[in-house]
C-alpha cells in the first residue's frame, strides 16, 4: 500500500468517527471562501435554519436583493471577526444594519428555555478534509474543523506506516504554513499536529518559532507514575480521545463556550488565544460534572503540579460553577468564593469572567482590610456577585459568616488556591485567633499557616457543612489535606480527585526537573578527597569545613 494511502487511512477513520458518531457533518472544499476565511454554503444555512424571519429582515434593508444582502454582511462579517476575534464573533453574534445574527448557539446552562436547546441543538459542525486555505498556492490542510461556516480548527495528521510521525506535522506547521495566511491568522483558534500515539496544539503559528504543547492525557492517568505521552488504545488509535472526546459536537462547544479566551495585545498585534491543556479541560469537566450529580455537602482535592496552568483551571471551574444547574434545572450554587492572596489569579479571574459575561459586578474582592472584614464580606455574600474572591487571612472570618443564620440556608462552592506564602506576624496572629476555635491556640504556635493548613483547620474545627463544596487545589498535598479532602480509590486508599503528576509535567516540560543534577554534600567531599583513604581521615573541622563549602558553592 503506498505511503499517502496509509496516512489518508488515519484520516478516513478520524472523520469517518466525526461524522457517523461525532455530530459533524463533512463539510466540502469548494465552499470555502479563501478570501474571507468562510464556509458560505454552511454559514448562510444555519442562518436560513436559525433565523430566516431576521434574514428576510435584513434582506429588505439591503434593498430587497438576497443576493446584495448576502455579499453585504459577509463583508460585515468578515471585518467584525478581524476585529473582534472569531471567538467573540461566535459567542456575542454580529450586527448588521441594526440587526444582530448570531453566529452560534452554545448550551444553555438550564433547561428553563426550551428554544435555546433547541437552537443549541442546530448549529452545523462540519469537517473538511485537504482544504484550499490560500489565494496564493495549492496548499492544503488535512483537516478543517467549522462551526457554522466559521473555521475554529485545523489539524496536520502523519501515520507512521509511512515513516511520518507528530513531528513532521509539528515541521509542517512550523515551515510550511504561512503564519499571515488569513486562516492562521485571524481565523482558526487552535492548530493539532497529530499522530496515532499523540497530539500536540499550537494557538498561534510563527514559523520555526512556533511553540507546540503537549495535549496528551498521559502515560498512566490518575496514578503518581503518570509520564508523558498516551496509554496504548485496544480498540483503536491511542490518540482516539483527541475527536472521541474533544472535538465530538457537545464537548467542542462546551469548550468553545466556556473554556478558549481571546485577548488583543494591541493594534497591530495578533490576538493572543488561551486554550486548555487536555489535563485544564479534564478536571474543570469532572468537577462539574461530579458537583452536577452529587450536589454541595462535599469536597474535592485536586493534586496539580507546578506548571500545570492551576490559574486558568481555577478560573474556569470557579466560572463554571457560578453558572451551574442541577438536573432538575436548580442552581447548585448561590456564590463562589475563591481564596487566593496571588494577584494573577484574581486578574485571571476576572479576565476569564468578562470572556463569557457582559454583567458588570460579577466578581466582588475582599481585601480584608483591618477594621472592614464583617462588614465587606457582608455586602460581597448578600450582594448580587457571583464570584466572590478573598484572601487567606480573610478566609476563616466567610466560614464563620457563612454560619449565621441569614446565610445559612443558601450553598456556596470554596475554592482554595495553595500559592500562598506563609502568614507571620500580625496577620498570623489573627488568623490563628479565629482558627483556634477549634482547638487551643497553643496548638498552633509554630505552624506554617498556608491555604493547606488554614482549610484543614477550619474543616477540622467546624465539620463539613451540608450546604458548602471545598474544591482545594495544591502540587503537593499533605496528608492531613489527602484524609480531610481526598477521594477513596478502588483499593480503599484515599487520593486526589484529578492528579497532574510533577512527573509528567516535568517531561512535558513545563518545569524543570531540579534533581537532575543534584548531588549529596557527601559526594561533593569525596569527589575532592584523593582516595578512599584520605576521606576517611580525621581532620581539623576548621580548616575542613570552609574548604568543603568554597568546593561545594562552586
Amino acid at each position: 500500500m503506498p505511503a499517502h494511502v496509509k496516512e489518508r487511512q488515519f484520516e478516513s477513520d478520524v472523520v469517518a468517527w466525526l461524522t457517523t458518531e461525532g455530530g459533524y457533518t463533512s463539510g466540502a472544499d469548494t465552499h470555502y471562501d479563501r478570501k474571507l476565511g468562510l464556509d458560505t454554503a454552511e454559514l448562510f444555512a444555519y442562518i436560513g435554519a436559525t433565523q430566516a424571519g431576521r434574514w428576510n429582515q435584513l434582506i429588505s434593508r439591503y434593498g430587497g436583493d438576497p443576493a446584495h444582502a448576502q455579499q453585504g454582511f459577509l463583508s460585515r462579517l468578515s471585518s467584525a471577526t478581524d476585529e473582534r476575534g472569531t471567538i467573540d464573533v461566535l459567542r456575542h453574534g454580529v450586527t448588521d444594519k441594526g440587526l444582530r445574527i448570531t453566529l452560534c448557539q452554545f448550551k444553555p446552562a438550564s433547561g428553563l428555555n426550551p428554544t435555546l436547546a433547541d437552537l443549541y441543538g442546530k448549529n452545523r459542525l462540519t469537517v473538511t478534509r485537504q482544504l484550499h486555505y490560500s489565494t496564493d498556492n495549492a496548499n492544503s490542510l488535512d483537516l478543517c474543523l467549522f462551526v457554522n461556516g466559521l473555521p475554529v480548527a485545523t489539524a496536520e495528521l502523519k501515520n507512521p506506516l509511512n515513516g511520518q510521525d507528530v513531528t513532521d506535522a509539528i515541521v509542517q506547521y512550523q515551515s510550511d504554513r504561512d503564519p499571515n495566511e488569513l486562516l492562521f491568522a485571524r481565523r482558526a483558534l487552535v492548530h493539532f499536529a497529530v499522530d496515532p500515539r499523540l497530539v500536540y496544539m499550537t494557538t498561534s503559528l510563527a514559523g520555526k518559532a512556533t511553540e507546540f504543547l503537549p495535549f496528551n492525557r498521559g502515560s498512566a492517568p490518575g496514578k503518581l507514575s503518570c509520564g508523558e505521552g498516551n496509554l496504548p488504545n485496544p480498540g483503536g488509535y491511542a490518540t482516539a480521545y483527541l475527536w472521541e472526546e474533544i472535538w465530538a459536537y457537545h464537548p467542542w462547544l462546551g469548550i468553545l463556550g466556556s473554556f478558549v479566551e481571546s485577548f488583543h495585545a494591541g493594534k497591530g498585534k495578533p490576538r493572543t488565544v488561551i486554550f486548555p491543556r487536555f489535563h485544564q479541560w479534564d478536571v474543570v469537566t469532572r468537577l462539574v460534572e461530579a458537583t452536577r450529580a452529587t450536589g454541595p455537602g462535599h469536597a474535592y482535592l485536586v493534586e496539580h503540579s507546578a506548571g500545570s496552568g492551576k490559574s486558568n483551571s481555577i478560573a474556569w471551574l470557579a466560572h463554571r460553577l457560578s453558572v451551574l444547574h442541577d438536573d432538575s434545572d436548580n442552581k447548585v450554587f448561590d456564590k463562589v468564593i475563591v481564596v487566593t492572596d496571588r494577584r494573577v489569579l484574581d486578574t485571571q479571574l476576572r479576565a476569564t469572567v468578562q470572556q463569557f459575561e457582559s454583567v458588570r459586578g460579577t466578581i466582588v474582592t475582599v481585601e480584608g482590610k483591618s477594621g472592614t472584614k464583617s462588614q465587606e464580606l457582608a455586602e460581597a455574600l448578600m450582594g448580587c456577585a457571583h464570584l466572590v474572591t478573598v484572601t487567606l487571612e480573610t478566609f476563616p472570618f466567610v466560614i464563620t459568616k457563612l454560619g449565621e443564620a441569614d446565610l445559612s440556608g443558601t450553598n456556596y462552592a470554596i475554592i482554595v488556591d495553595e500559592a500562598h506564602s506563609s502568614q507571620t506576624g500580625d496577620a498570623a496572629n489573627a488568623l490563628k485567633q479565629v482558627l483556634g476555635a477549634g482547638r487551643p491556640t497553643a496548638d498552633l504556635a509554630g505552624e506554617e499557616l498556608d491555604s493547606e493548613a488554614a482549610l484543614a483547620a477550619v474543616v477540622a474545627a467546624r465539620g463539613r457543612q451540608p450546604n458548602l463544596n471545598y474544591y482545594a487545589f495544591t502540587a503537593t498535598p499533605k496528608d492531613r489535606t489527602v484524609e480531610l479532602f481526598g477521594t477513596m480509590n478502588e483499593d480503599g486508599v484515599k487520593g486526589p480527585f484529578h492528579l497532574y503528576t510533577m512527573r509528567q509535567a516535568i517531561e512535558e516540560k513545563f518545569i524543570l526537573d531540579v534533581l537532575e543534577n543534584y548531588t549529596t554534600y557527601n559526594l561533593y567531599f569525596r569527589l575532592s578527597a584523593a582516595s578512599e583513604e584520605a576521606a576517611a581521615e580525621e581532620v581539623d573541622v576548621h580548616k575542613a569545613g570552609p574548604a568543603i563549602w568554597r568546593y561545594i558553592s562552586q
